[in-house]
């Protein structure tokens, strides 16, 4: 498995709770967490709620709030880790550079750089949020203060006192911005295109809550599923009636105006597309950092970086101290899709190009024998936990290895008519969605405009479709006598 995030250890624990032994988890950090061991930036918490942002197999009935923080998470991960015994199964401090499967002999070589690595089932659990997206701006090359992406916040750096510059107004960034505010002499914030925010409803849970959580049977099962079912009724919305989604902008709407008095800012922090066409955030104190005089919104696009200096279009220049780019990830062409290679020679980045982001039930790809992605294209959500997308793909990979163990398959690989035929379903069932009609450009999109990132409907349909592993959508080569 190719990495130890919240997907390689989903993946790993299960392997290990049916006796699979025989299998490693290769990590290029140093411990297990993936996006969350990485994102310590100030105010990094969770849009998802605790309870339901956990493996439903290690509940945790410990949570301190409604929505956790970055430290919380990353504990619990850890934690899951231990619980489990997959730690001696991971290989920290090593990348993997590249992996080849070798049609004769029926195996992937992963060239790491911890050595070579050879395996009859290669599982991609790299994630999509885990290679920072940096941005081409001309001169920025050339700034000799301090610079770093949000997910690789220099915490060495101190912000006291200094004019910093964030650059970016997504997810990162409406967490970033309200926690560094009070401590920085001077506040710019770039926008290029507005979120929409609705209010975070969070509050510490109280000592008896926890206690029922920890001693009341079924208790949190109920509460996480009360809470999943709410949040799975959202995608009536972004799916199903996507012009719902215009009573979700009203009241987001309604927010900005009681939190933004001053008309000229609120029109400036007012998207012009439908809500839910890009990630709804949640924030109780974005909007407001904005009525502070230190702190000031940029929506002229940025020109160039001089050595202590943002120049936006307009020709204004303003000196900053320090640069924090909160720009996100490259997630629909993740840099690791051309260390991927296939029977053919091709790498996955290359197939990509060529044909799209085509994936069969978000996990497997023709061309690629023995190779099952988790949190392939199409499988994130909207409106709930993408642990249960997880957890879903996890039950068909370990369908899938028992299946080819039982039936002593030395390869699978899925028919390309059986993914064409699930891809064209995906885009006729995008095609009405938000996502497609709402109005924005988004990183749900890839470079050929297709919608190759979101699930187009209910999680527990994509659960359903993944709970067996469907052997006759694959071409099958065995050991012998079944």
């Amino acid at each position: 498995m190719i990495g130890g995030g919240l997907a390689g250890l989903a993946a790993a624990s299960r392997l290990r709770r049916e006796g699979w032994h025989d299998f490693l988890v290769l990590e290029r950090g140093d411990d297990v967490g993936g996006t969350w061991r990485d994102n310590t930036y100030p105010g990094a918490a969770c849009d998802v709620p605790s309870h339901l942002y956990s493996y439903s197999f290690a509940l945790n009935p410990g949570w301190s709030r409604s929505f956790s923080t970055q430290p919380e998470i990353q504990e619990y991960i850890t934690r899951v880790s231990r619980r489990y015994r997959v730690r001696d199964r991971h290989v920290f401090g090593c990348e993997v550079l590249s992996a080849r499967w070798v049609e004769d002999a029926a195996r992937w070589e992963v060239e790491t750089s911890r050595g070579l690595f050879v395996a009859d089932v290669l599982v991609g659990a790299f994630g999509a949020l885990c290679e920072p997206s940096l941005p081409d701006i001309p001169g920025i090359d050339t700034f000799a203060g301090k610079i770093f992406h949000s997910a690789r916040w220099d915490h060495d750096s101190d912000l006291e006192g200094k004019r910093v510059a964030v650059v970016g107004t997504g997810a990162s960034a409406v967490q970033i911005v309200p926690a560094i505010a009070p401590r920085v002499a001077e506040l710019q914030v770039y926008q290029r295109t507005a979120p929409w925010v609705l209010p975070r409803l969070d509050r510490p849970y109280s000592a008896l809550e926890r206690f029922a959580c920890r001693y009341v049977p079924f208790y949190q099962r109920l509460v996480r599923g009360g809470i999943y079912w709410a949040h799975e009724a959202q995608a009536v919305a972004l799916v199903k009636r996507p012009g719902l989604m215009r009573l979700v902008g009203a009241f987001a709407r309604a927010k900005l105006r009681r939190e933004v008095p001053d008309p000229a800012l609120r029109r400036r922090l007012t998207p012009d597309y439908r809500a839910g066409c890009k990630r709804i955030l949640l924030s109780n104190t974005y909007y407001p950092t904005f009525r502070q005089d230190h702190v000031t919104l940029v929506t002229e696009g940025i020109a160039e970086v001089r050595e202590k200096a943002v120049v936006t279009r307009d020709g204004t220049v303003r000196e900053v101290d320090a640069l924090v780019l909160a720009t996100g990830f490259q997630v629909t062409d993740s840099p690791t899709y051309r260390r991927i290679l296939g029977k053919d020679g091709r790498s996955l980045g290359e197939v990509f190009d060529t044909v799209g982001r085509q994936c069969y039930k978000g996990t497997a790809i023709a061309n690629f024998p023995n190779m099952f992605l988790l949190v392939g294209p199409n499988t994130g959500l909207g409106h709930n936990s993408m642990i249960f997308m997880i957890e879903s793909q996890v039950n068909y990979l370990a369908d899938a290895l028992a299946t080819m163990e039982r039936r002593r398959v030395r390869s699978v690989e899925v028919r390309a008519e059986a993914q064409e035929n699930f891809s064209r379903m995906l885009r006729h069932r995008l095609s009405r969605t938000v996502w497609n009609v709402g109005g924005c450009a988004s990183w749900y999109l890839d470079k050929h405009g297709e919608n190759t990132t979101m699930w187009p409907g209910f999680s527990y349909e994509f659960r359903r479709l993944t709970r067996k592993f469907d052997i006759d959508a694959y071409h099958v080569s065995t050991r012998g006598p079944q």
